[in-house]
C-alpha cells in the first residue's frame, strides 16, 4: 500500500537499528500489532529519535487495552514520544483516552461501536488535548480531530473490514501523507481518510460474483495506485462535525 501511494517503506523492528533507520526517514509509523519486548524497545528508540529530528510519528495502538503488556507499552509510548497522529478504532481510542472500553483484541467491540458520534468526538478531542496529536477514530463513519476542529468522513465500504490489515495499511499511509504535509497534520489526516475510503469504494465497484476478499484487497491497492487528484477532489465526502 505504501508503494501504491508513492512512498518508499522500510520496516525495522530491531532495537539495534531502529533509531538509525528512523533518523533517515521522512515519517515513522509505530504499530503495536505483533508486539514483543524487543519490538517495544525498538518502538521507544525509534519514536524518540524521530522526535529529536522533527520527524512526524503516527501511532497505531492495535489492541491497546487487550493485555497488560499492550497497556504498559502504550502508556510508555505516550509518555515518552510526541505523536503527530494516533489512528485506532473506537475501543482503542476510548482506552487511550481513559474512557470505558471493551478491549479483547484488535477489532472494535460491538459495545464500543454503538457509541454516538457526539460521544466519540468528545472522547477523541480529550485524547487530542492529552497527547497533542491528531486523533483518527475509524469505523463506519470516520472521525478526525486535533482537539479543536473535528471532521467526519463518510467515504469507505463495508468490505474494508473483511480484509486483514486494512487499519494497519491506513496508519502506514497516514505517515506517508504526513511526510508530504508535516506542518499540517489535521489536513494530512483528513486527506488520507478520504483517499483510503474512496479507494475502498472504487475497489468494491470492481467486484464480481466470483471475487472474494483477496480480490478486494488487490483492487484496493490498485485504487490507491491509480487515484488522481481530480478523483479525490470530486469523491471526498467529509464535513465539519459540530
Amino acid at each position: 500500500m505504501l508503494h501504491a501511494c508513492g512512498a518508499l517503506p522500510i520496516m525495522a523492528d530491531a532495537p539495534e537499528e531502529a533509531a538509525e533507520i528512523t533518523a533517515n526517514a521522512a515519517a515513522l509509523t509505530i504499530n503495536l500489532g505483533t508486539l514483543n519486548p524487543a519490538r517495544a524497545a525498538a518502538m521507544l528508540k525509534a519514536g524518540q529519535e524521530a522526535n529529536r529530528h522533527g520527524i512526524p510519528v503516527v501511532l497505531d495502538p492495535v489492541g491497546a487495552g487487550a493485555t497488560a503488556f499492550r497497556r504498559e507499552t502504550a502508556a510508555a509510548l505516550l509518555q515518552s514520544v510526541r505523536f503527530s497522529a494516533v489512528r485506532g478504532n473506537a475501543s482503542e481510542i476510548r482506552y487511550l483516552a481513559g474512557a470505558h472500553a471493551v478491549c479483547s483484541g484488535a477489532d472494535v467491540s460491538a459495545e464500543d461501536a454503538l457509541e454516538t458520534l457526539q460521544t466519540s468526538c468528545t472522547i477523541a478531542k480529550q485524547l487530542a488535548e492529552k497527547t497533542g496529536a491528531v486523533i483518527m477514530m475509524t469505523g463506519e463513519v470516520d472521525l478526525v480531530t486535533d482537539g479543536n476542529t473535528a471532521y467526519t468522513v463518510k467515504n469507505g465500504h463495508p468490505l474494508m473490514s473483511r480484509i486483514t490489515g486494512s487499519g494497519c495499511m491506513l496508519s502506514a499511509m497516514t505517515a506517508a501523507y504526513h511526510a508530504v504535509r508535516p506542518e499540517q497534520p489535521l489536513d494530512a489526516c483528513l486527506t488520507v481518510l478520504c483517499a483510503n475510503g474512496l479507494a475502498g469504494e472504487t475497489a468494491a465497484e470492481r467486484m464480481t460474483a466470483q471475487d472474494g476478499n483477496a480480490s478486494f484487497r488487490r483492487y484496493l491497492t490498485d485504487a490507491v495506485f491509480n487515484m488522481t487528484e481530480q478523483q479525490l477532489e470530486e469523491g471526498a465526502r467529509y464535513e465539519i462535525f459540530r
